[in-house]
């Protein structure tokens, strides 16, 4: 079985880093999470928690060979379960602190979740399906 390409490594950690930052951030101050919330869903804070710990576990386990599929499994659910956040945001015009009120940067963070997920696919030789004659 072949090494994998050193820029799909580099990616891995990457995104791995990005989830495990975003992950503990939920922690160490929820508050621009809570903004974000979709008003309709309950529990915010518990949610915020709760995202947070599998963000922290999917990029863990993303980095690690026997779980790498499954975290990105996982991650990817993540991923659909928090889209209504920036669907909240866009519709609502609601901007974090500090960020430039700015219509077009509430519609940028729409397909970034996507290039997110093809990148946790790709990196977690899910998609596109690995060559099995490599």
């Amino acid at each position: 079985m072949r090494a994998p390409p050193p820029l799909k490594t580099i990616v891995r950690w990457a995104i791995s880093l990005f989830f495990i930052g975003v992950g503990i951030s939920h922690f160490v101050d929820p508050t621009p999470f809570l903004t974000i919330m979709p008003p309709a869903l309950p529990w915010h804070l518990e949610l915020v928690y709760i995202s947070g710990f599998f963000e922290i576990l999917g990029g863990i386990g993303l980095l690690l060979k026997f779980s790498r599929r499954a975290a990105a499994w996982g991650l990817i659910c993540l991923l659909i379960a928090v889209y209504p956040a920036n669907i909240h945001m866009l519709v609502n015009e609601v901007y974090l602190e500090g960020m430039r009120q700015e219509k077009w940067l509430l519609w940028i963070r729409m397909p970034l979740q996507f290039v997110m997920a093809a990148g946790v696919l790709w990196t977690a030789n899910i998609w596109p399906k690995p060559n099995p004659e490599t």
